[in-house]
């Protein structure tokens, strides 16, 4: 049995032989059939993060080819230490496009290694195909060979530029790595960090807390989470971060390529030169070039698909970002607290249809919540110093009292409220404290000039209070805008100037007024004499006296519209029906204004200009440690008539005691105070001309302090605004129009400029009248003579009457030419002169 065994073995053995053979065979030719594609890579392989880098490569190729099984290429990788230093990584590239005649090349790990590597690429027409060179400055080596397979570091420049806006932040001091590539402050990283937060120690994140940072974003897809969970499977709690992905993204991208030029001859196009070189020349002399090299990148330039980082496309040689998530590192770690979108902007959720200006609430350093102001360090508990007046009067602006159980002073006033409603309102946190400008026993310790000058030496960070912007002070400060009415005035009493006398009711009209009405009367005596001279026949025969009397008399007592006898002149009726109209404006603007000058009480200033103060020689006050001290010197006036006060109440008492006893006549002060001091005593005194330029009150801070045009800002928001007009009303009480209230200067009278229109308008009519009067007059004179020319030709062809009867016959003639005469003097209603008559006389003689 062992036998026929040992037979049927041997039997078979040629069998198994055959089968053994036709397996070799089988699998020789299959792997013939699979194109080894050579690629190279360019890493620092001793670091952590490139580890993370090559592990997400061989996966991506492990992968890939698991799910391609029937592609005829597979990469074999080649990887090179670059040793960290730029050397090593170009002879890294050099060795592997000589010696191994590689494809292509994934790296090198960083932009300072890249330079040199693109140009041997671009030399040798190898694609460089870097995930982790982010420098936009690569871009200017125009290599076509270079494939970015990552977001250059400019794309982060938009989403940063969006948080400072948001925050309005103006500067940013970019703190980077030296080499060419590279008093409260706000730390912002880029990727770069935050992506690597993961690899950093607890005691490096508990450093960082308050940090925002700007970390690129990736979708979640399946693809994404299919190489997390596979990648959580194999490598434990290693966290796969961004470069990873990317790496990943790009060993299957290449993949893809080099398939698709499986039938391109993959080998390098080697000169004589090449081929036959001494130990003379260098390697860089010629290098060869890749005959896949052309086709390899046209392949890389088009393909497109889903990865794990997003879609893949390239485009002008890399990928371009879409969205960046913005980070703030706490105690915890990192907190999401928005995002930036390429077509959104910043916004808080990434289903936000339209960008916001703001984020979610973020823990900035020293762990508050208060928004840094970005020049001043956040972590330091130094807070600004801002002085504050001692004053002893106007409190209403600034006031400072010392608590007596603490001792801590208190600052109030409508100077206070207006910067403590500009620092509320500002997009960042201000802390500071009120320092007063007081010596140890509480009293001032100097005048405004003086605490200005104290911000300049650096004493303070600032001053507030009701300190007025002047040239000589902005040589040392920086004013924000004015806040308060701008201007410097004088302030005089007045005095009650209500008409008395009896002479009272001539005051309503000026003297040329009332002369002017007087002619008015005298003209129209005149034109009415005219009239009725040629209208009324009794009127002519009258004696003169009686017709100047009669005539006068009429005109007269149109004033108080008494005429009662009726006018036998159409034109004297219508030059007085204009005239009543004239009279009727005038009397009732009369009577009102001796109403007025009877019954209101009128004030006028004692001094009407400030000439007359300096003429007159009286003292003029001016409030302690102010300007207008040295103002009032400049402006002529002599210290000995100078006169100090602290507040309202002082001032109104030298106002009291006059200057003969060492009082004042008038004060000098800007229009704040003087609304102070209106608003009691607006009754009794007055603002004369003129009024001097002055900027009003503003906040002080060093020069070139960045709070001031923030402030500025502010300062415009609340004057513009009811903000204002609600501090002004809190503060300054009293009638707000009291200052406005002031009296004319001049007594109110009715001129003759304010009726030359209705005087003009009498004249004109009268002319007219006259003129018209005039003309129908020539008219009816011319009709009498024709009728008269033809009743005599009618007489004279009767011929010479010789007996009785032709003496009747004249007679009747007479009396026909007569009855004629008659009946036209009645048609024309006028008389007919008496030397008309005489032809008649002559007819009756004959």
């Amino acid at each position: 049995m062992s036998f026929s065994h040992s037979l049927v073995s041997r039997s078979l053995f040629p069998l198994r032989l055959l089968i053994f053979l036709i397996f070799l065979v089988s699998f020789g030719k299959s792997q013939k059939e699979t194109l080894q594609v050579k690629v190279g890579v360019v890493l620092n392989t001793n670091v952590t993060l490139v580890d993370l880098s090559l592990r997400a490569i061989n996966m991506s190729l492990s992968e890939f080819y698991k799910t391609n099984k029937d592609f005829k290429t597979r990469i074999v990788l080649h990887i090179r230490d670059s040793k960290q230093t730029v050397v090593g990584a170009a002879a890294s590239a050099l060795y592997l496009i000589k010696k191994k005649e590689v494809a292509a090349i994934l790296g090198p790990g960083n932009s300072m290694q890249a330079p040199f590597i693109i140009n041997l690429g671009n030399q040798s027409q190898v694609p460089i195909i870097s995930f982790s060179a982010t420098s936009p400055i690569l871009d200017s080596l125009r290599s076509p060979y270079f494939i970015r397979a990552a977001h250059d570091d400019s794309a982060q420049v938009q989403s940063i530029s969006a948080i400072l806006k948001s925050f309005r932040w103006r500067e940013a001091v970019p703190i980077y790595v030296d080499n060419e590539f590279g008093e409260g402050y706000v730390w912002i990283v880029t990727n770069g960090i935050a992506d690597l937060m993961n690899l950093m120690g607890e005691s490096t994140v508990e450093a960082m807390q308050g940090v925002l940072g700007v970390k690129t974003y990736f979708s979640r897809s399946k693809e994404l989470a299919y190489l997390q969970t596979l990648w959580g499977k194999r490598f434990g709690g290693e966290e796969l971060n961004h470069f990873g992905c990317w790496a990943y993204d790009a060993a299957t991208a290449l993949a893809m390529s080099v398939e698709k030029i499986s039938e391109v001859n993959m080998t390098f196009n080697k000169t004589k030169k090449t081929m036959s070189r001494d130990d003379d020349e260098t390697d860089l002399d010629d290098l060869a070039t890749s005959l896949s090299g052309p086709k390899l990148l046209e392949a890389l330039s088009t393909v497109s698909f889903k990865g794990v980082s997003g879609r893949f496309k390239l485009k002008q040689g890399k990928l371009e970002a879409t969205t960046f998530e913005i980070i703030n590192i706490e105690e915890s770690g990192e907190r999401t607290v928005g995002f930036w979108k390429s077509d959104g902007g910043l916004v808080k959720r990434l289903n936000a249809s339209q960008s916001s200006s703001d984020l979610r609430p973020i823990i900035w350093p020293g762990d508050t919540i208060g928004v840094p102001k970005g020049w001043d360090h956040p972590i330091s508990p130094k807070k600004l110093r801002i002085a504050v007046p001692k004053k002893d009067g106007f409190n209403q602006f600034v006031k400072v009292t010392n608590d007596a159980n603490t001792n801590v002073p208190a600052t109030s006033g409508f100077c206070i409220e207006v910067f403590n409603t500009v620092i509320n309102q500002m997009p960042y946190d201000v802390p500071f404290d009120y320092v007063p400008f007081e010596t140890p026993d509480g009293k001032s310790d100097g005048n405004y000039d003086e605490m200005v000058y104290r911000v300049f030496l650096g004493e303070y960070d600032g001053a507030v209070g009701d300190i007025t912007i002047l040239a000589n002070r902005s040589a040392y400060v920086d004013f924000a805008l004015p806040y308060s009415e701008s201007g410097i005035v004088f302030v005089v009493p007045v005095k009650d100037e209500r008409e008395k006398g009896e002479w009272v009711f001539l005051k309503p009209l000026t003297k040329e007024l009332w002369l002017l009405t007087a002619f008015s009367f005298l003209y129209i005596g005149m034109m009415v004499w005219i009239f009725e001279y040629h209208a009324d026949e009794d009127f002519r025969t009258h004696k003169m006296s009686d017709k100047i009397s009669n005539v006068f008399y009429f005109s007269f007592s149109t004033l108080f519209f008494a005429h009662r006898k009726p006018s036998e002149s159409f034109f004297t009726r219508a030059l007085v029906v204009v005239w009543c109209f004239v009279l009727l404006i005038l009397t009732q603007s009369y009577t009102a204004t001796l109403t007025s000058m009877l019954t209101v009480q009128e004030l006028r200033p004692t001094v009407r200009h400030m000439d007359d103060l300096k003429k007159s020689g009286v003292n003029v006050g001016y409030q302690s440690g102010s300007f207008t001290f040295e103002r009032l010197k400049l402006m002529g006036y002599e210290e000995s008539r100078l006169k100090a006060y602290d507040s309202p109440q002082e001032m109104r008492e030298l106002f009291l005691n006059k200057s003969s006893d060492g009082g004042i006549d008038a004060a000098f002060d800007e229009v704040p105070y003087v609304k102070i001091f209106m608003a009691k005593y607006c009754s009794e005194y007055s603002i004369i001309e003129p009024t001097f330029k002055a900027d009003g009150f503003g906040f002080a801070f060093p020069l070139g302090s960045p709070l001031v045009p923030d402030i500025s800002r502010q300062i415009l928001n609340i004057t513009e605004g009811e903000t204002m007009k609600r501090l002004e009303d809190k503060w300054f009480y009293g009638d707000r129009h009291c200052l406005d209230s002031t009296t004319t200067d001049t007594p109110i009278q009715l001129d003759h400029h304010s009726f030359r229109a209705l005087f003009l308008m009498v004249f004109v009519v009268s002319v007219i009248l006259l003129l018209l009067m005039w003309g129908i007059k020539r008219y009816k004179e011319r009709r009498v003579e024709e009728i008269e020319l033809v009743a005599r030709d009618e007489v004279n062809e009767e011929g010479n009457v010789v007996d009785g009867d032709e003496a009747d016959d004249n007679e009747h003639h007479v009396v026909d030419v007569d009855t004629a005469l008659l009946r036209h003097k009645k048609l024309t209603s006028t008389s007919i002169p008496t030397r008309r008559a005489t032809p008649l006389l002559r007819l009756k003689s004959a």
